[in-house]
């Protein structure tokens, strides 16, 4: 059986993620798991916690330049082997095929990667051999900015929850949100982070998406409005003419915003929250048009070029941004179990924010609020509407209406609906 290493090559300060347990049972169950996400969002720190060697291809330059010429050198060491910033040498991938085929045993690479190679590349399926692992910055709880009272696991089995007031106010809800979850800019002064998330962008800008394109030319200008446009409708069933047309200054043809945003997606930097794919009793059609999504929304701050007090000042755009806090942390703490997040909404205007659907079939409905009675009163009357549309088939398999504000209380209300801040969501 494969077990972490002790953290023997983890630099000091490490903290758990919720991803490990997935890494540890993938590491158990195939011969190589490939951990995927953004840059810095913690990849490799956690692949080192399990790892018993490793090469980082990302700074070591002599182990890219051998790598180039025989990949198989790169999978020398003791195992399981982390390979960091793997899509450098992207032959690496069918030498790590084959060398699992050679060795049946379980755990033998950690693949980390921040971009997705093309399809030609991974064209070989390592269906058998690996697998994925989808990693995203830190969710509050993960950060420590969560009590982890109200747990995804416990509304599945239908439990109550009661809590006693957080500590937190909006004013320190807002500033986390702007801070992110990204575990290198843990303790910094808010400014100097939101800076370094402005310089994140710059470099998608400029370098990351240039790279993905075989370094062909890109207009980073183009995609700077484009990230604007992004952040501006954040938390929307946006189409491509919609943000096309959305930027400023100017305009960009709809086939440059889907080119661009196929990279960034490439780049684990923006997600689509998918359409829910049910049937409810209502003859209004279904939307089926995805969200969109910073994989963190402290991006998105960075590319308004906002911060905690104009973002206190504008409550529609703050509302938007803390439902993509809400869907990273669902994300997140849902993933374990084999949990995706959806969103509905139908053809009358009827929406909710986000379904969590687990493998079993299992599902929850969750409403995002800034908080205040009259707001939460609104969302359990929404998610009571919905269990009202929803089939007898699918009602017996829903396991929790939950309405998640920005601070107050956990209670579970006399009609059933859980209402919980942000703050106290765990796995």
């Amino acid at each position: 059986m494969v077990v972490a290493a002790e953290g023997t090559m983890v630099p000091g300060g490490y903290r758990a993620r919720v991803v490990d347990t997935e890494l540890e049972r993938g590491l158990n169950a195939a011969g190589f798991v490939v951990l995927e996400g953004p840059r810095a969002c913690g990849k490799t720190w956690t692949g080192l916690r399990f790892a018993r060697s490793a090469v980082r291809l990302d700074v070591d330059v002599d182990a890219r330049v051998v790598g180039s010429v025989e990949p198989s050198v790169l999978l020398t060491g003791e195992r399981p082997r982390l390979i960091d910033e793997w899509q450098v040498v992207p032959s690496v991938w069918n030498h790590t095929r084959h060398a699992c085929d050679s060795d049946t045993g379980r755990g033998l690479f950690i693949l980390a990667g921040s971009a997705q190679p093309s399809d030609d590349i991974t064209r070989h399926t390592g269906a058998g051999r690996m697998r994925r692992i989808r990693m995203r910055p830190m969710s509050l709880f993960e950060s420590g900015d969560s009590s982890g009272e109200v747990s995804l696991s416990g509304l599945l089995e239908g439990r109550s929850f009661s809590t006693a007031r957080p500590e937190a106010a909006l004013g320190d809800v807002v500033a986390l949100l702007c801070r992110g979850g990204w575990p290198g800019q843990l303790g910094l002064p808010l400014l100097e982070v939101q800076q370094n998330l402005r310089d994140y962008l710059v470099e998608t800008t400029r370098v990351d998406i240039g790279r993905l394109h075989g370094n062909a030319a890109h207009d980073p200008f183009s995609v700077e409005k484009l990230l604007r446009s992004v952040a501006r409708n954040s938390a929307s069933a946006v189409r491509n003419a919609t943000l096309a047309a959305d930027v400023e200054p100017g305009s960009l043809h709809r086939h440059t915003v889907r080119s661009y945003l196929h990279a960034l997606r490439r780049l684990f930097i923006v997600e689509e929250q998918p359409a829910w794919p049910v049937s409810l009793r209502s003859r209004a059609p279904l939307r089926k048009t995805p969200k969109l999504h910073y994989v963190d929304p402290s991006l998105a701050v960075a590319a308004l070029s906002a911060g905690p007090d104009r973002l206190m000042s504008d409550t529609s755009t703050l509302g938007l941004l803390l439902e993509s806090l809400v869907v990273r942390d669902l994300r997140i703490l849902s993933q374990p179990l084999g949990g995706r997040v959806f969103h509905l909404r139908d053809a009358t205007g009827f929406e909710v924010d986000a379904i969590i659907e687990y493998p079993d079939g299992r599902w929850m409905a969750i409403e995002v609020k800034l908080g205040g009675t009259e707001a939460v009163d609104t969302a359990a009357a929404s998610l009571l509407h919905l269990k009202h549309k929803t089939t007898t088939a699918r009602l017996n398999q829903l396991a929790a209406l939950v309405v998640v504000t920005a601070v107050g209380y956990s209670y579970t209300r006399p009609d059933g609906v859980v209402v919980t801040p942000v703050t106290a969501l765990g796995p």
